[in-house]
């Protein structure tokens, strides 16, 4: 996303913008096999289940899942700080908009359509969507463009599922994904920060890999409004901008979407903003990362940000033969 400086308007983040850490979740103990990847883990951390929820939403749980890359050993962000501390321009600019402003977003009664290059087009209600396959539990990181980063249990699916069942046609060769535009609900559309719905989009064989989400849940519960309620893409090896939230149709094209970002600053927001150390930003670099939670202000750690995340050795492939410095 755009950052406003003093001379266009857009400011890169400050390291003061950080949220405090707070105290994190409970967890228990669980014993995963990733049988795709032939690894096996002794044992990791996940979320506990239990009657104390961390936002006190309707508990959604799902299986560990046998995704290769799936679960993450890094230690979760607290659910307070990937609450409050995120990106929904539809809600306004500022970090804290989200969960200030989000309370107005109705997640029910919600249909996704989906349409264009299938063979079987139609609208979804959301429960028949929750029911369409069985749910998993991923532990992610996430990385937005801006530089900051975190590490988040959700609860969802393959998107693979869902275009299964849709059957594309041979000259589908693009996912478009339109998220919500309601100005009742959403008072951050009253800026023109971008041109409104909000669009994001995929090559369909990247939609198609198991590691993207359809999401529906984080920290054992329902997505909360101001994270996407109640259904949202997760990418974890892209820019967080490329996730939509509060997904409203899927639409199969042959042509490479115009998405939201790229329309508003094609210099500096390419269609596969996959996160690469080596690639700066024009205005800022990409080699390291704050991971939020870990620090604070002046006081903030860094990391190096890996190459497409750190899940280069399950979607590398995907991009063989690409100059990928051309992909911001």
């Amino acid at each position: 996303m755009i950052i406003r400086t003093d001379r266009d308007g857009f400011v890169h983040p400050r390291s003061s913008d950080i949220t405090s850490r707070g105290a994190y979740l409970q967890r228990r103990q669980w014993l995963a096999g990733l049988a795709a990847a032939g690894v096996a883990w002794a044992s990791r951390d996940a979320w506990a289940q239990s009657a104390q929820r961390p936002g006190k939403l309707a508990p959604l749980q799902g299986k560990v899942s046998t995704v290769a890359g799936a679960a993450t050993m890094e230690k979760p962000t607290s659910y307070e700080d990937a609450t409050s501390y995120n990106n929904f321009y539809e809600f306004g600019t500022d970090k804290s908009d989200p969960v200030a402003y989000a309370g107005k977003l109705k997640p029910r009664p919600w249909t996704v359509e989906v349409e264009g290059l299938v063979n079987k087009p139609g609208r979804f209600d959301i429960d028949a969507l929750l029911k369409l396959a069985p749910m998993e539990e991923r532990i992610y990181r996430l990385r937005c463009v801006e530089g900051w980063s975190m590490v988040i249990p959700w609860q969802g699916y393959s998107l693979a599922e869902l275009i299964k069942r849709v059957e594309p046609q041979g000259s589908a060769k693009y996912v478009e994904f339109v998220t919500l535009a309601d100005r009742q609900q959403m008072p951050g559309l009253r800026s023109n920060v971008l041109d409104w719905p909000y669009v994001e989009g995929l090559r369909l064989d990247e939609a198609q890999h198991p590691l993207a989400l359809l999401a529906f849940g984080m920290y054992g519960e329902v997505l909360p409004n101001q994270n996407g309620a109640p259904v949202r893409l997760v990418v974890p090896w892209k820019y967080g901008f490329k996730s939509g939230k509060s997904i409203v149709k899927i639409r199969f094209v042959e042509q490479m979407p115009r998405t939201s970002w790229n329309l508003a600053a094609p210099q500096e927001y390419g269609f596969f903003s996959n996160v690469n150390p080596k690639v700066a930003h024009p205005r800022w670099s990409q080699a390291t990362e704050r991971r939020i939670g870990e620090g604070s202000g002046l006081f903030a750690k860094r990391r190096e940000t890996q190459m497409f995340n750190g899940y280069e050795a399950q979607v590398g492939q995907l991009y063989a033969g690409m100059d990928l410095r051309k992909f911001y």
